[in-house]
């Protein structure tokens, strides 16, 4: 049974490997998307922030389901790693997870509250948004670096940092696009077209810092005739960037018939974006230390926990699906009476 589809030491791995990625990049689109609109909670008014948190209201919490997935392979298919990453980044995944409780917390408890209270649970819902979302980009800056705790490491963290809260901004805007109508509608084209700006900028600083900063990954775009067949990547996301500057100067068209082009088009900026991480990084897990092969549960534990996955992966894949079903459409009132 292990030796069916050849080396069990080489396709499990990788099979563990894209299974985590896929987790990764699905959770950095759909909970990009909530992310960005808790933060963009800060430039609206009071009912304008009621129509947002109505439109991420049915998703949030099943977004989140795939962060808990993705480190759950990555803790059972790759166990040495684990250690090693969640050690070098032991504070910011505490900060993010506290994060993420202020912005569940702030959920529940501002749909129940009035007046004053009311404006206090939004405060926290901005600050538990943005504190995961700057974590979340520290932490790939420094997984960038190689896990270093040198200023220039602390420097491109803080980078990528801001980059990616741009990024959510940007995919929330677009989300928002989708789910709204009149002003508030025109505010989220506002809002994605200056975001597009700061993503732009930072996408294109991160993508000339890193070879910059890391020789291996330079060596990987630079070194051989592999820059001609990743050159789709960056061209890809140029193209993208000025199809998505064009768009939003033209919406909202009158019948509303291409709002979901921008949220299209930046999740395939994002998976571009995570195609070319990818390819920089294999075969490593931990950055220049460990390989997926070398930090590997043994076989027989990933065949069994494969199976596992298999049967988990569709189910979070048709409940995600089923309630982006039922609740498509524009937003209504989000009431918990």
């Amino acid at each position: 049974m292990l030796d069916l589809f050849g080396d069990p030491r080489i396709w499990l791995p990788l099979a563990f490997a894209g299974l985590m990625g896929l987790s990764i990049l699905i959770y950095v689109v759909l909970d990009g998307f909530d992310l960005g609109i808790g933060m963009l909670f800060a430039l609206a008014d009071d009912g304008e922030q009621d129509r947002m948190m109505a439109s991420i209201g049915p998703f949030w919490d099943a977004n989140e389901t795939w962060l808990v997935l993705a480190v759950g392979l990555l803790l059972v298919a790759f166990p040495a790693a684990h250690g090693i990453i969640l050690g070098a980044l032991y504070l910011p995944v505490a900060l993010m997870l506290i994060g993420l409780i202020l912005r569940g917390v702030a959920f529940e408890f501002r749909a129940k509250s009035e007046g004053r209270a009311k404006r206090r649970w939004s405060q926290v819902f901005i600050l538990g948004s943005l504190m995961t979302a700057l974590t979340q980009g520290y932490m790939l800056g420094v997984y960038i670096m190689g896990l270093r705790q040198d200023a220039a490491a602390i420097a491109f963290g803080f980078l990528t940092a801001i980059c990616l809260v741009a990024g959510y901004m940007l995919v929330g805007a677009c989300w928002l696009i989708i789910k709204m109508e009149g002003p508030l509608q025109h505010r989220a084209i506002a809002w994605a077209r200056r975001a597009l700006i700061f993503a732009a900028i930072g996408m294109g600083a991160i993508s000339v810092a890193s070879p910059l900063v890391s020789p291996r990954i330079f060596e990987k775009w630079f070194g051989g005739p592999a820059i001609l067949v990743l050159a789709p990547l960056p061209i890809g996301s140029a193209i993208i960037f000025i199809g998505l500057t064009v768009l939003l100067r033209n919406l909202p068209d009158a019948a509303d018939r291409w709002c979901r082009l921008p949220f299209i088009a930046v999740t395939g900026l994002f998976a571009l974006a995570f195609a070319g991480l990818a390819y920089s990084f294999y075969p490593y897990v931990v950055p220049d230390q460990l390989t997926l092969f070398q930090a590997a549960s043994a076989p027989e534990s990933l065949l069994v926990i494969l199976f596992g996955a298999l049967f988990v992966l569709p189910a979070i894949i048709a409940y995600s699906a089923l309630s982006y079903h039922v609740f498509r459409g524009k937003a209504t009132p989000l009431s918990y009476d």
